[in-house]
């Protein structure tokens, strides 16, 4: 395996059969040591962490693909916390897409003269551009498809799957009594046929799940998720 990139929680391998080796880490998204999925850092380190977000990514990618929704997922080694996927790449140098049902996180910093905390949001999508230098700032359909990052074919796209495979986790979660506040996806071109791919991860680590008014941790969130 050849290693292509050390990222925050992963690291990506280029296989020999052009498919791509994801190896999850145990390295958490924060701040000051508190968990915090829109953050652009590594805020702490969680014990079986890695292996969680690997056995939640499978779990909802393996349900996507039975819905024809085009993903990048080919399958899971739980034991070896890995992924294999196909190529795809990202738009520009990398995008966040957020969908969000609640007022919480940046959102709530951003628009708090507006909001109120814990408001319903009506599956409200937003771009950032993936820069830890700029803190990932926000960018409109109209800059991405200036600055030549996307078309706004491709906008659209990418706003229709981020709202329907949004959705589709938030009825995953209600099954099992808990609340999905927001959810950060990556989407990419499949690297052969430019068709827009979803990306990465789907775990406790890039969303805010409740039950109640208590939030939900990553590996409590696997463990409820998995629970026969």
């Amino acid at each position: 395996m050849e290693l292509m990139y050390k990222g925050k929680t992963k690291d990506v391998y280029k296989l020999e059969n052009e498919l791509y080796l994801l190896k999850f880490k145990d390295d958490v998204t924060g701040e000051n040591g508190v968990f915090d999925p829109g953050a652009n850092t590594v805020g702490l380190t969680i014990d079986g962490a890695g292996l969680a977000g690997l056995k939640l990514t499978s779990f909802f990618y393996s349900k996507l693909n039975e819905l024809n929704v085009p993903t990048h997922y080919v399958e899971a080694n739980f034991e070896e916390a890995t992924l294999t996927v196909k190529p795809a790449t990202v738009f520009g140098k990398g995008l966040e897409v957020i969908c969000r049902f609640k007022a919480v996180g940046s959102f709530l910093r951003r628009y708090g003269a507006y909001a109120q905390e814990g408001q319903d949001l009506n599956a409200f999508v937003e771009v950032t551009i993936k820069d830890d230098e700029r803190l990932d700032p926000p960018i409109s359909e109209d800059a991405l498809a200036m600055l030549n990052i996307l078309t706004h074919e491709e906008y659209a796209v990418l706003k229709e799957r981020t709202i329907e495979i949004s959705k589709f986790v938030a009825s995953e979660l209600e099954k099992k009594g808990l609340t999905l506040y927001d959810i950060k996806l990556e989407f990419g071109r499949d690297s052969k046929t430019g068709e827009i791919l979803l990306i990465d991860e789907i775990s406790g680590g890039n969303m805010r799940a409740y039950k109640g008014d208590t939030y939900i941790e990553p590996l409590e969130l696997e463990r409820i998720m998995l629970a026969e």
